[in-house]
């Protein structure tokens, strides 16, 4: 067992390696044991799983899911923060490997082959300005995970979560839903990190389910029909596609298809459920 991050001692580690916070890295670091805490039980993690720890930070969480799983990667892309890692946080754990990289540009599994691993857990604290891209990431790509469980903006674990018609409702809820199930886990105020973000936090679970929650022919086609839906919302479904970028469907076949589905031409997409955009898809791609 290593010698674990207190609040107090988090401040210490930053001043002892003179480290300075990077904006466009998105640096907000927990410091808060209860949530730490809520975030291993709530990641289910077990030392039969690997994990998968986007942006360790200083490696507080990262301390954590060494006593808790069986092998840790953790990915980090800040360089400065690599020597604190090794030398410091985590030096006395012989299950985790630290490596200076982008998410985005790896081959999940390639590095868990590697590691001899088939799947993993991810749990992170997520920089909010590309959590989208980093879970869109890891469910469009098919990565072999089991589960995601991760720190964002509330707003964004809002969205995650909706259902149609209400107000959270967006092109990601209908993204994240098909790859897997939401479990809201719980709410975190700022004062849990240094330094405070200027929003809200939540802890987000997401289960990656084994098959797709809808069949769909073409699933670029069906992700084209949705955003094209919620780039603007006020609008009907049908001007939506008209103004899309990625589609060229004429009125008439648009409207047919919606007939087909036994929608409205009037219908916004937000009215749409993810069945009814799979079965828009199908009929606008046949």
């Amino acid at each position: 067992m290593g010698n674990l991050i207190t609040p107090g001692g988090t401040a210490a580690i930053l001043q002892k390696y003179n480290f300075n916070f990077q904006k466009q890295f998105g640096q907000n670091f927990l410091i808060d044991p209860h949530v730490l805490d809520k975030i291993i039980r709530d990641s289910g993690i077990t030392k039969e799983d690997t994990v998968i720890e986007v942006g360790p930070g200083i490696g507080t969480m990262t301390q954590a899911l060494c006593e808790n799983a069986g092998q840790v990667i953790a990915v980090e892309i800040d360089r400065n923060l690599i020597p604190i890692l090794e030398n410091d946080t985590l030096k006395d754990y012989d299950n985790v490997t630290v490596i200076n990289e982008d998410i985005l540009n790896v081959d999940i599994k390639k590095l868990l082959s590697e590691h001899g691993a088939a799947s993993a857990k991810v749990v992170a604290n997520l920089p909010y300005y590309i959590t989208t891209p980093i879970i869109l990431g890891l469910l469009k790509g098919k990565a072999p995970v089991e589960s995601i469980t991760v720190m964002v903006q509330k707003e964004v674990a809002l969205r995650m979560q909706a259902s149609v018609g209400e107000e959270d409702y967006s092109a990601l809820s209908l993204a994240v839903q098909y790859y897997a199930d939401v479990y809201y886990a719980a709410n975190v105020p700022a004062n849990c990190f240094i330094p405070r973000p200027g929003v809200g936090s939540a802890v987000v679970r997401l289960d990656v389910l084994t098959e797709p929650r809808v069949s769909v022919k073409d699933e670029e086609l069906m992700f084209k029909l949705i955003r094209a839906s919620f780039n603007q919302r006020r609008k009907t479904l049908m001007n939506g596609i008209k103004n899309s970028t990625e589609l060229e469907f004429d009125r008439d076949a648009v409207a047919s298809a919606l007939e087909k589905i036994g929608k409205d031409v009037s219908v916004r997409g937000e009215k749409l459920s993810l069945s009814d955009f799979a079965a828009l898809s199908d009929a606008l791609g046949s």
